[in-house]
């Protein structure tokens, strides 16, 4: 009766546990030789015989314990590092702010130019653009920051208002002598109960700061429409599929 035929993961494990262990093999054999160890030294210090040691040196490890190796390391003052590579299937540590890049990026592509993080002034990372946006039919340039939450609100404003001044000296570069471009700055927001409580907690804050059509924004953004010619801010939903206008609370 023919035995149980071998999964592809299963050969391929193998395969890689044998390299694995000619190569820790390699290593183990050096570093002891660099210290000036014997076999029998090394052995008595982790606790295994000395044929156990030369077999590990001579690569056949394959199967001895993760305690032993680390053992081995540790008395070498070696660093052994045992660990997956990085899940393809986990999510980025960012995640959440590229789904938004991703989406402003995606909708905006029939118009705009865009671009991915532009470093405004490449010694200090925060004056990175997250999405900039050029049409140079128009002649316009947009700052767009995505948002999935806020740490400190003042300091957020105080970064864009650089970006917008850096923006602006690039705007009149790109105008030359016809003039500057046009710029314009807009926020993404992440539709989240947080974000929601925040905005309306501080009403005149995002009032005063964001006086810009937000409907007008969206229409830029998406369909290429005119750029308000004020900030505005702009939601998108929970799974960055879409964006759609901030609504100010009615004035009593």
């Amino acid at each position: 009766m023919g035995g149980t035929k071998r999964s592809r993961a299963a050969i391929l494990g193998d395969q890689r546990a044998w390299a694995a262990a000619v190569k820790l093999g390699d290593e183990l054999r050096s570093s002891r030789r660099r210290r000036r160890l014997t076999q029998a030294a090394l052995a008595e210090i982790v606790g295994i015989s000395r044929q156990r040691l030369g077999d590990l040196e001579a690569g056949r490890g394959r199967a001895a314990p993760a305690g032993i190796w680390f053992a081995l390391a540790e008395a070498l003052g070696r660093y052994l590092r045992f660990e997956f590579a990085r899940d393809a299937h986990a999510e980025l540590a960012d995640s959440g702010h590229l789904q938004i890049q991703e989406l402003v990026l995606r909708l905006a592509a029939m118009t705009w130019q865009g671009g991915f993080e532009l470093a405004i002034r490449p010694s200090d990372p925060s004056r990175s653009v997250d999405v900039p946006l050029v049409d140079h039919r128009r002649r316009r340039l947009a700052i767009v920051e995505c948002w999935n939450t806020f740490g400190d609100l003042g300091g957020a404003a105080r970064s864009s208002n650089q970006k917008v001044a850096s923006g602006s000296a690039l705007a009149a570069a790109m105008g030359g002598n016809d003039g500057a471009y046009e710029v314009g700055l807009c926020w993404v927001v992440r539709d989240t109960g947080a974000n929601r409580a925040l905005v309306a907690r501080y009403e005149h804050i995002f009032s005063a700061r964001f006086p810009g059509s937000s409907v007008g924004w969206v229409n830029a953004l998406t369909k290429g429409g005119p750029m308000p010619d004020q900030p505005g801010l702009v939601w998108c939903d929970m799974r960055a599929t879409r964006l759609f206008p901030h609504r100010r609370p009615r004035t009593r």
